[in-house]
């Protein structure tokens, strides 16, 4: 099972769906309020989303998968191995190893994010179908843009724009923090060039989770799966 972080959708998985379909099933999810999953009114806090998670699991009763996410999805696929209802746990930079300072740095990048493309609104189209216009708007969250196709970008864009659970999700993104404590197997990988949770992070991330495996993904940034998907696919076979 594959989660997506804040403002994202199941798409950003796309780079490493093909490969790890030839050895799993696999579930790729939008979050209540992101992609084409509607807001539910619920906290859109971490808790809140393992619940639902583990409900959609209990729907399709499935048991135990192995849980991978990134970001914010990264937390909830550490609650659930927290909780018991993963039986392995791959994250990606996920969230709830910053301080205060670098909570309010995360928000901020994302809400800068999502306005920018707001603002830019009808020039998006335009300017993703160069290497230039990619670079300057998808640098936050990739170290190569310039690499991502251009209708992903437009459409990754649009739904960050668009997202009815941002708000809400941006405002309990910040309270959460890691408690620590044993569970299943849990790797953890890093970006060295991530912009919205830096790598610096992933040291506080050592000190909680000492017995997980700690992965650094050299010259990636905060969504490695276009920067490296061979790596990230190795990452998730490994921890699956």
């Amino acid at each position: 099972m594959l989660i997506h972080g804040l403002g994202s959708r199941w798409q950003v998985w796309k780079p490493v769906l093909p490969e790890l379909a030839v050895h799993f099933d696999v579930l790729a999810v939008d979050l209540p309020g992101f992609g084409e999953s509607p807001a539910d009114g619920g906290p859109a806090d971490v808790p809140h989303f393992a619940d639902r998670v583990t409900g959609l699991l209990d729907s399709l009763r499935i048991a135990r998968p192995a849980v991978a996410g990134s970001s914010l999805g990264g937390a909830v696929a550490l609650e659930l191995g927290r909780r018991g209802t993963a039986r392995s746990v791959t994250a990606f930079a996920p969230i709830g190893f910053y301080g205060a300072g670098g909570a309010r740095w995360c928000q901020a990048v994302v809400t800068a994010a999502r306005r920018g493309g707001a603002a830019l609104g009808p020039l998006l189209p335009s300017l993703l179908r160069t290497r230039a216009g990619r670079v300057a708007l998808c640098g936050l969250f990739y170290a190569h843009p310039a690499w991502l196709p251009a209708q992903d970008c437009l459409d990754d864009a649009r739904a960050l724009v668009t997202a009815p659970g941002f708000n809400d999700a941006r405002r309990e993104l910040g309270k959460w923090r890691h408690p620590g404590g044993d569970g299943p197997p849990v790797t953890i990988a890093w970006g060295t060039r991530d912009i919205v949770l830096p790598y610096r992070q992933s040291k506080r991330a050592r000190r909680l989770l000492p017995a997980a495996r700690h992965v650094r993904l050299n010259g990636c940034g905060h969504l490695p799966f276009g920067d490296d998907p061979a790596a990230c696919v190795r990452l998730l076979l490994d921890g699956a």
